[in-house]
């Protein structure tokens, strides 16, 4: 998910740039809403589970996106199935140029013997060079993001209207435990915000397990608010356009806040902002990192992975006043 909503300020700026081109974004169906309202963009779902499952499902997709007319592909995955793809494309002629994911220097900074430790490029930066290779440019230094949506009944019902509050999003899950920071100082940053009755707290996530945590984050507090299982994604959307800030793990909902517009902030445990996936357009101060000092084998993985014997607690050196005061001076 994560991968997906870095490319967004990506294709917004480039359609804006250059108007008379066309983009056909090729994701999973459930990815739609994320380009919902950006000009010159369909987008096509590529169906992983029947018609484009496996190697003969990928000549499907091939023969199915050939039928577009495509004059050139860009490759921002970069793996095996959107090598194949852009490969037969190459084959038929198309121009084709693919994101570099400088897996080197990742494997430099998230190695324990002769660590390279230096900020690596951004993600958004690789797919600018992409789309460069194609002979196109794009400028990212002055990005615009979508208005705040306007709130259906159906999500203020949950929400409540926004009355001289500051909204506050949360969400504190990620794909990897060693990315997640401990649920009982979780617990205590929800408790402090919520002391404030002007500050309203939406906590996100999915999954039965996640909304019962969720649930005992929230306590029966009036101003903390689980959304999870409650609203669809693009509802989800339409409801974070429309916080203040959002506070994140190194995760999809980073990317998703920030391809917004949203002020965001992230907690990093085993990885690390220097990788390239910080959140896009945002000071790198609002990266609450794990303290380097106690644990110099930080970062540990690129993903959150992988795990290392006596990193298990390396979030607990990030303290639960530095996360509040953090959120309280973004607002």
């Amino acid at each position: 998910m994560g991968d997906v909503a870095m490319t967004v300020p990506v294709i917004r700026a480039f359609v804006s740039q250059n108007p008379k081109v066309k983009i056909t974004m090729v994701s999973r169906p459930f990815f739609k809403s994320f380009f919902d309202g950006i000009d010159n963009v369909t987008f096509f779902g590529v169906d992983l589970e029947n018609r484009h499952k496996g190697f003969l499902g990928l000549l499907r997709l091939y023969s199915d996106l050939k039928q577009l007319n495509i004059d050139a592909i860009a490759d921002l995955h970069n793996v095996l199935r959107s090598k194949v793809i852009r490969s037969l494309f190459a084959l038929s002629g198309k121009k084709v140029a693919h994101t570099d994911k400088g897996r080197a220097e990742k494997k430099a900074l998230t190695r324990a013997k002769n660590k390279v430790f230096k900020p690596l490029k951004s993600m958004v930066d690789r797919h600018i060079e992409t789309f460069n290779k194609l002979g196109f440019s794009i400028d990212l230094n002055n990005p615009k993001f979508p208005k705040k949506a306007i709130l259906s009944e159906e999500i203020l019902i949950i929400s409540g209207k926004k009355e001289n509050q500051s909204w506050i999003g949360i969400a504190p899950f990620a794909q990897y435990e060693s990315k997640v920071y401990p649920q009982d100082l979780m617990q205590k940053v929800i408790d402090e915000l919520a002391l404030n009755n002007s500050n309203k707290i939406f906590l996100f996530g999915g999954g039965t397990n996640e909304i019962e945590i969720l649930n005992s984050f929230s306590n029966n507090k009036n101003n903390v608010i689980v959304v999870a299982g409650k609203l669809n994604l693009e509802q989800e959307l339409q409801l974070i356009s429309n916080l203040d800030v959002m506070l994140t793990m190194d995760s999809g909902n980073a990317h998703i806040a920030a391809m917004l517009g949203i002020k965001t902030i992230t907690i990093w445990g085993s990885t690390h902002p220097f990788a390239g996936f910080s959140p896009f357009n945002q000071p790198l101060e609002n990266c609450l990192v794990s303290n380097r000092e106690k644990y110099p084998l930080l970062p540990t993985s690129v993903y959150g992975n992988k795990k290392v014997a006596g990193y298990e607690d390396v979030m607990r050196s990030i303290s639960v006043e530095s996360v509040v005061e953090k959120v309280i001076s973004v607002m």
